[in-house]
């Protein structure tokens, strides 16, 4: 494998040196042990100079402008774009990535864009884009240079989105929260076997994470759950699943089902039929979830937001295209006065709309 650009290359904190001579580093629960010239499994953290380095700090697989419904978050800034980028690999080995020409990339060409934290934020801005949203991969393996963007970001009054699995140490999740907006966590299910099988991972982290966010930090938070035919989908998986919400997080978090396509090393299931997704948004709802979405299907009833109290529509969407919004400057139903949780803008929903907008900064 070619050596990481020079000018991507940047020293990290999250390790220590083990006594048999390897460097162990502790950003995540993988605690990947590495010698001289090893890569972790997540392929941008490496051992070099006897330090670990984050090997793609400035450089992304590619810049877009997203409606937010996307990541998806529907109770922040809806209706507006989002600067979206990800960098390269990953910190867990989902056989059934969907971002997996991106996630499990082990070349550099995959990283042709460059642009530093100031000029991304300064293109948010120039672009009219109320964020800018670390996606496609993990933010967690990008930790130094995410942070730095969303540093950038903050200083020029533009807001930081994380869509991210979760799976981190508490040291530096509390950092790297320090400094974002928003995140959508994806719970991927909610058995250890699960995680373990079919993501090389744990459960207990995740949740740790969610935890953590909803009760530490002032993140607004939604959370999304792929659901996989005869794997995660079960009843009994998806009702502890919703429980867990609303006992740990609250009734408020949004929850999101979205639908499985065969892809990577999954390509023996099924796509997740649309009933699916309906019976598991009843669930979470009788579970006492407010705000349950269905997603990558086309669903406008499992896609809009209705008030908790009332049952008026207070956000239509189809796709990511919004309809009638129903809310008050402050963020309340306009036919019964209850607040919607979530972060709105006073004036009204975004224009964005559904397009999507490449963005280019220049090899």
């Amino acid at each position: 494998m070619p050596p990481a650009p020079p000018d991507s290359v940047v020293a990290t904190r999250y390790w220590h040196r083990r006594e048999d001579g390897r460097i162990q580093c502790d950003l995540c629960p993988r605690f990947c042990k590495l010698g001289e010239g090893q890569r972790g499994l997540c392929f941008v953290r490496a051992r070099q100079d006897d330090q670990i380095v984050l090997t793609t700090y400035g450089r992304a697989s590619g810049f877009c402008v997203d409606p937010i419904e996307k990541k998806p978050l529907h109770h922040f800034y809806p209706g507006t774009g989002t600067l979206s980028f990800g960098t390269a690999g990953c910190n867990l080995a989902c056989r059934f990535c969907q971002n997996w020409d991106i996630s499990k990339s082990r070349e550099f060409d995959t990283l042709a864009e460059r642009a530093s934290p100031e000029a991304i934020a300064q293109r948010a801005v120039a672009l009219g884009c109320k964020s800018v949203a670390f996606t496609y991969n993990d933010p967690v393996i990008f930790h130094e240079f995410a942070i730095d963007v969303a540093a950038a970001c903050r200083a020029a009054g533009v807001k930081a989105v994380a869509v991210t699995a979760g799976y981190v140490m508490p040291a530096p999740r509390a950092e790297f929260y320090a400094h974002m907006d928003a995140a959508n966590v994806d719970l991927k299910g909610f058995t250890e076997e699960f995680y373990r099988r079919a993501c090389a991972g744990h459960l207990a982290p995740v949740l740790e994470t969610l935890e953590y966010i909803h009760g530490e930090t002032d993140v607004w938070l939604e959370v999304t759950t792929l659901l996989i035919p005869g794997l995660n989908d079960s009843t009994d998986d998806i009702a502890r699943l919703t429980s867990w919400i609303v006992e740990r997080l609250g009734p408020d978090v949004p929850l999101h089902f979205t639908a499985f396509h065969p892809d990577f090393r999954m390509r023996d299931r099924p796509p997740t039929p649309p009933a699916t997704l309906a019976a598991a948004r009843r669930t979470a709802l009788s579970s006492g979830i407010r705000h349950v979405y269905t997603g990558n299907v086309h669903d406008p009833a499992g896609q809009t937001t209705y008030c908790h109290e009332c049952g008026a529509a207070l956000i239509e969407r189809d796709w990511h295209r919004l309809g009638r919004w129903s809310l008050d400057p402050a963020g309340r139903c306009r036919a019964c006065g209850t607040a919607c949780p979530g972060v709105f803008d006073g004036t009204g929903p975004g224009s964005w709309g559904a397009r999507r907008l490449p963005v280019r900064f220049g090899a």
